[in-house]
């Protein structure tokens, strides 16, 4: 006769193996794609980075609520730059992995950033995704593999703003003559559109000037007082910061020079920079990769899904659809698309991917009119295709003019007049670089 007790102990055995057996599989982890987010939300360039970085993470987290990329779900980790290169290169190190898995791209929003690390891309494997910003010469894959910039470069934006100058002088034999100031803010970035400008000034017969500020540049009284004794017929304003941007515009009315004469970089062609600067704004002009407005599929659908469920990243919501906050959510389309890319070439639908297939993945990005209809931003940034030589987006920029309240389109994307003299100088500063520095330039298809 058993025992009871021994009776229940086998009962009880026999019920826990029989509830083992039933139990399902453990479930495979979530497949994870992570991306950094190397922010600039404090100091004088907050305004930019707040909107640009905010629309990211938007994005990032619509794809996650719409079900991923191919069922990968995108995490992140933000680390703060300040829009200081060397903070950069410490939040470089810092996102350079998470939870055992590596960033496969690093967008620094700054020149001086992207200087900073670019060297480092290819022995990390990671992509540096320059969106409207950094190295021009970049552009040329063959020697730069793992740089891109696909919302085009400060050569072919300077070229654009050359050409309108020359629309609204009645064509390039009256540039002839003409003065035209560069006045930039004092780094890496003021300094990059120039050796563009001073052969395009040599090519038209023009007297180019070119006065720096200081950083941050909020003092730039004798600058203007120089701009008022040559009387130029126009000024480039490459500034950075609505501090620095509105401060331009109001010495620019100080001094009597007209706004409409005046140009600005696409860093300093934001709401935030105009309304600073009160009246003194009304009729300047600024170049856009990224259209700003609200009406685009994509920018409904985040507002509606991601601030409806309370997941929105800006503290002000009134910012969606701002220049800023369009211009990232544009670089973060970027990523999610050469991630799907990447999956489709590689085999790899509903996985992660490496860096090296990532950067595979953005060499096929094609942003035809089709693509950008169905991601919802047609119209908001120009058609595009990068290639394994060529790393650059459209090349192409809209300029609009502040009306004292908001932006008003004034031209369609344009080109340079002559892209391909642009891209003679990419290849041949390109290649200036490779033999400095012993590279030999990979063979594209």
């Amino acid at each position: 006769m058993v025992h009871p007790s021994l009776r229940l102990m086998i009962v009880g055995a026999a019920l826990a193996a029989t509830t083992a057996l039933a139990l399902p599989e453990p479930a495979f982890a979530q497949q994870t794609q992570y991306f950094p987010v190397a922010s600039s939300r404090v100091g004088p360039y907050s305004a930019m980075g707040t909107g640009y970085y905010g629309a990211q993470i938007d994005y990032m987290n619509y794809i996650n609520m719409n079900g991923g990329v191919n069922g990968v779900m995108l995490t992140w980790q933000e680390c703060e730059t300040e829009y200081n290169a060397a903070k950069t290169v410490e939040c470089y190190q810092r996102l350079l992995e998470k939870d055992g898995q590596r960033m496969v791209v690093f967008d620094t929003l700054g020149t001086p950033g992207a200087y900073a690390v670019i060297n480092r891309m290819a022995k990390d494997e990671v992509v540096l995704a320059q969106y409207g910003y950094g190295r021009t010469d970049a552009a040329d894959g063959t020697v730069w593999p793992w740089v891109f910039n696909a919302a085009s470069h400060y050569w072919d934006q300077i070229a654009v703003n050359l050409r309108f100058m020359a629309e609204q002088e009645g064509g390039v034999k009256n540039m002839r003559g003409k003065k035209i100031v560069h006045m930039h803010i004092d780094s890496a970035f003021g300094r990059e559109p120039l050796p563009a400008m001073r052969a395009i000034a040599e090519e038209w017969g023009f007297e180019l000037i070119e006065i720096a500020i200081v950083p941050p540049g909020l003092e730039q009284q004798s600058q203007w007082l120089q701009v008022r004794r040559e009387r130029p017929d126009w000024v480039t304003f490459w500034g950075a910061g609505s501090g620095m941007n509105s401060t331009g515009m109001t010495n620019a009315a100080r001094v009597g020079f007209p706004s409409n004469r005046l140009i600005y970089v696409t860093f300093g062609a934001a709401e935030e920079d105009m309304n600073p600067a009160g009246d003194s704004a009304k009729g300047t002009y600024a170049m856009a990769n990224a259209l700003p407005g609200k009406d685009y599929p994509l920018v409904k659908a985040i507002e509606e899904q991601v601030y409806g469920a309370g997941k929105g990243n800006l503290a002000d919501p009134s910012r969606i659809g701002s220049v800023y906050w369009n211009r990232g959510l544009g670089a973060a389309v970027m990523w999610v698309e050469a991630l799907r890319n990447a999956q489709e070439i590689h085999g790899k639908v509903g996985q992660a991917v490496t860096g090296a297939e990532f950067r595979d993945g953005y060499e096929a990005i094609k942003m035809t009119p089709d693509r950008l209809a169905e991601l919802g931003i047609a119209g908001m940034i120009a058609p595009f295709s990068l290639s394994c030589a060529k790393h650059d987006g459209a090349g192409r920029f809209a300029m609009m003019q502040w009306d004292g309240a908001k932006f008003e389109q004034v031209t369609d994307w344009q080109a340079p007049l002559d892209p391909g003299a642009i891209r003679a100088l990419v290849a041949e500063s390109a290649a200036k670089f490779a033999a400095e520095n012993n590279i030999t330039p990979r063979t594209c298809p």
